[in-house]
């Protein structure tokens, strides 16, 4: 059944492309993820706060393995896409930012990050966010980001206000974590709103 409304984006925009090396303010940079980062993401999973948030867990050097060589299928499948933050001159990954759920004919897609514990309070995800997102936007053409996280995560809702994602509402109960589900903030930025500043968080008025 032929659709009446094109694709915002077609088919092959994503797997098109080489995934690239962005830089982000303060000399953090974004790289494709290698094997050889697998003793950082396992450390990453053993956090327990990235644990909550992210609700899973890696329990062995073969499951990390296996989480930093599984992007290049994802990418090429258009369906998802990973970058390590990498923070200074040691090529050592502190972090990592997303995009998941991607739908090119919607042209939408759903931001994920995660900071490693000795590198908060630098603005690391905030800056990572800020070059993801003008990539997404400038290159890529996507017309709508989205940053989903539970209320109770109050990091996560600084990051949005401070990167413009504004909130645009809260979803009940739509996300299962381990100690039950939980309301979601949803934070959005259009292609279209550039870089006029978000709206505040809720509490922060």
């Amino acid at each position: 059944m032929p659709s009446l409304v094109p694709p915002v984006l077609p088919a092959g925009s994503l797997h098109s492309l080489r995934q690239p090396h962005l830089a982000a303010e303060g000399g953090l940079r974004l790289r494709p993820w290698r094997v050889d980062d697998a003793a950082t993401v396992r450390a990453a999973f053993d956090c327990p706060e990235i644990q909550r948030w992210h609700m899973r867990r890696l329990d062995t050097d073969a499951e990390a393995r296996d989480w930093t060589a599984q992007w290049p299928a994802r990418w090429a499948a258009e369906t998802d896409a990973s970058w390590a933050l990498v923070d200074g001159p040691v090529d050592r990954p502190v972090g990592q930012v997303g995009l998941r759920n991607v739908t090119l004919v919607e042209g939408s897609a759903e931001l994920s990050y995660w900071v490693l514990p000795a590198a908060r309070g630098a603005g690391v995800a905030g800056r990572a966010v800020t070059a993801l997102t003008r990539w997404a936007f400038d290159t890529l053409g996507i017309h709508r980001l989205v940053l989903l996280h539970s209320t109770r995560n109050r990091a996560s809702c600084r990051v949005a206000g401070k990167v413009g994602y504004r909130t645009e509402g809260v979803l009940r109960q739509a996300m299962l974590h381990a100690d039950g589900w939980h309301d979601v903030h949803l934070h959005a930025r259009l292609r279209s709103d550039g870089d006029r500043p978000a709206e505040p968080e809720p509490g922060q008025r």
